[in-house]
C-alpha cells in the first residue's frame, strides 16, 4: 500500500470517527411531563419531529416523564447516572431548589455569546414570569408553557339557578353564594356540586396559594429559599374558606380531589364550577357538551393568582456540543411562532409576548376569547412558591390540606403542623446560609 493511500485511509477513519462523535453529540433527549388533561404527548411528538426535520444535524427524542414531580425525580436520577437529558421541561417552581443543588446550569453565558444582556433576553417574556426563571440574578430557565388558575363554570347551570353567566362571581362571598345556588341534592345525596377544586399533590398547593394570595398573603419569601409562611392569618383565612365550603356549606366534595376527577366531574355536569389550570382549557373546549365560560379566580382582599407551568432548563454536566444544540432547541420552542402555536394546542398562555402580535394568534383569540382570560390575569400574577426542597416543603402543607378537607384536622392546627414540618425540612439550607456573627456559637 502506498504512503498516500495509507494516509488517505487513516484520514477516512478519523473523519468517520469524528462524524460519529458529532452525531452522538447532536443527539439529545427532551424530558417532557404531561401534568394536565389532553393529548400533550402526541402534540409534542409532532412538534419535535418538525424541529428534527428542520435541523438535520440534530436529533431530539422526546421522553415522556409523567407528572412534574416524576420529572424532577427522573431528571435527578439521570444526572446522578451521568446521563443528563439535553433539555427538561421543568416545573417553574423547582428551579430554585435545582439551582441551590447545582443540578441545572445558568444560561447567561449562552445569552451573552449572542450579544444580548440577560435583561434584554427576559424582556421577551411577560414580566410576571421573570421571578420563577431567575435565581440569584442568574437565568436558569426559559419560560415555555405557563398558566394561571381559572374559574370554569357551566353557563346552563348558571341560568337554571337564576345566575347571570355574563356576571361570574368576583369575590369569595359571591363564589360561595353561587355555589350554594348551584348545588343539587336528593335527600342526603349530592347530585351536583356547586364548586370543585383539585387538592392532590402539586395541584392542591397551587390552588391553596391562589386563595392565599387573593386573601392578601404570601406563601414564601421570594428572595430566600428557606422561608415559608404557612402559619399566618392570610393562609388560615384561605384554608378556612376552603374547609367551610366542604364542611359547613357542603357545596364542595370532601376529601382529596384529583385533577382529572375534577375535570371529569365538570364535563359530566356533576359540578357547576371548578378552579383549574388554563393548561386544561383546550381539552375542556374540545370535550365539553354544554356552553361554558372562564373567569378570573374570585378574590377576598385583592385580585391575585400564582404563575404555574414550566420552563426549559439545561441540567449540569452536558457535553458542550449537546449544550449548544440544546440551546438551539430551547430558542426554537420559545420563539413567538412556536410559543403561540403551542398555546393554541394546549390552552397554556404563550410566555413570549410577541406571539400575541402574530396574525394566527389574533385570529385564534377572536374566535376563542376565553383564551385571553389567563393573559389578562397576568397583571395581578405573583411567582409560584419556590424553595429549597420545594416538593417535600409543599407536601408538608398538602398533607394537612387533605386532612382538613377530609375532616381529620382543623385549619389552625393543620397550619401549625405544616409550618413545623416545613421548617425542619429547610433547616439544613437555613443553617448553611445563616449569618455567622463574631463570637456566635
Amino acid at each position: 500500500m502506498s504512503l498516500w493511500r495509507k494516509a488517505a485511509r487513516i484520514a477516512a477513519v478519523f473523519l468517520a470517527g469524528s462524524l460519529a462523535t458529532n452525531a452522538r453529540a447532536a443527539d439529545l433527549d427532551l424530558f417532557f411531563p404531561v401534568p394536565v388533561d389532553g393529548a400533550l404527548a402526541r402534540s409534542m411528538t409532532s412538534l419535535i419531529k418538525e424541529f428534527n426535520d428542520s435541523h438535520p444535524g440534530t436529533k431530539v427524542t422526546p421522553v415522556f416523564t409523567g407528572s412534574y414531580d416524576d420529572t424532577l425525580l427522573k431528571t435527578r436520577a439521570a444526572i446522578k447516572a451521568g446521563k443528563p437529558p439535553g433539555v427538561v421541561i421543568m416545573s417553574a417552581n423547582f428551579l430554585t431548589d435545582l439551582a441551590i443543588e447545582r443540578e441545572i446550569a445558568p444560561l447567561d453565558d449562552l445569552i451573552a455569546a449572542e450579544g444580548r444582556t440577560p435583561e434584554a433576553f427576559m424582556n421577551q417574556f411577560f414580566p410576571a414570569l421573570h421571578a420563577n426563571a431567575t435565581v440569584d440574578r442568574k437565568i436558569y430557565g426559559v419560560p415555555f408553557h405557563n398558566s394561571t388558575p381559572l374559574l370554569y363554570y357551566n353557563a346552563d347551570h348558571f341560568r337554571e339557578a337564576g345566575l347571570d353567566p355574563d356576571k361570574p362571581p368576583r369575590t369569595w362571598d359571591e363564589l360561595a353564594a353561587a355555589a350554594r345556588k348551584l348545588t343539587r341534592r336528593e335527600g342526603e345525596r349530592t347530585t351536583r356540586w356547586g364548586l370543585t377544586m383539585p387538592s392532590n399533590y402539586d395541584y392542591g398547593g397551587w390552588i391553596l396559594e391562589a386563595l392565599t394570595l387573593s386573601n392578601g398573603g404570601r406563601w414564601y419569601n421570594e428572595e430566600y429559599g428557606g422561608e415559608v409562611y404557612y402559619d399566618t392569618p392570610s393562609m388560615l383565612g384561605a384554608l378556612t374558606f376552603w374547609s367551610d365550603l366542604v364542611h359547613k356549606a357542603k357545596v364542595h366534595p370532601a376529601g382529596e380531589q384529583k385533577g382529572p376527577a375534577v375535570t371529569g366531574s365538570f364535563l359530566a355536569g356533576q359540578s357547576s364550577m371548578m378552579i383549574l389550570s388554563t393548561g386544561s382549557l383546550t381539552f375542556i373546549r374540545d370535550s365539553v357538551k354544554f356552553p361554558f365560560r372562564v373567569a378570573f379566580v374570585p378574590m377576598n382582599v385583592r385580585q391575585a393568582v400564582p404563575i404555574g407551568g414550566a420552563s426549559l432548563v439545561q441540567p449540569t454536566g452536558l457535553d458542550p456540543e449537546v449544550r449548544k444544540d440544546s440551546w438551539t432547541l430551547i430558542k426554537w420552542l420559545t420563539s413567538p411562532e412556536i410559543s403561540g402555536r403551542w398555546s393554541r394546542i394546549t390552552g397554556y398562555f404563550a410566555p413570549n409576548r410577541a406571539a400575541y402580535d402574530l396574525p394566527d394568534m389574533k385570529a385564534f383569540l377572536e374566535k376563542n376569547p376565553d383564551a385571553k382570560i389567563a393573559v389578562d390575569q397576568l397583571a395581578n400574577a405573583k411567582p409560584w412558591f419556590a424553595t429549597y426542597r420545594t416538593v417535600p416543603v409543599r407536601k408538608a402543607i398538602e398533607d394537612e390540606l387533605q386532612a382538613v378537607l377530609s375532616g381529620k384536622r382543623q385549619p389552625k392546627e393543620a397550619l401549625a403542623t405544616a409550618q413545623k414540618a416545613a421548617d425542619a425540612i429547610m433547616r439544613p439550607y437555613v443553617e448553611s446560609t445563616a449569618l455567622r456573627l463574631p463570637g456566635a456559637e
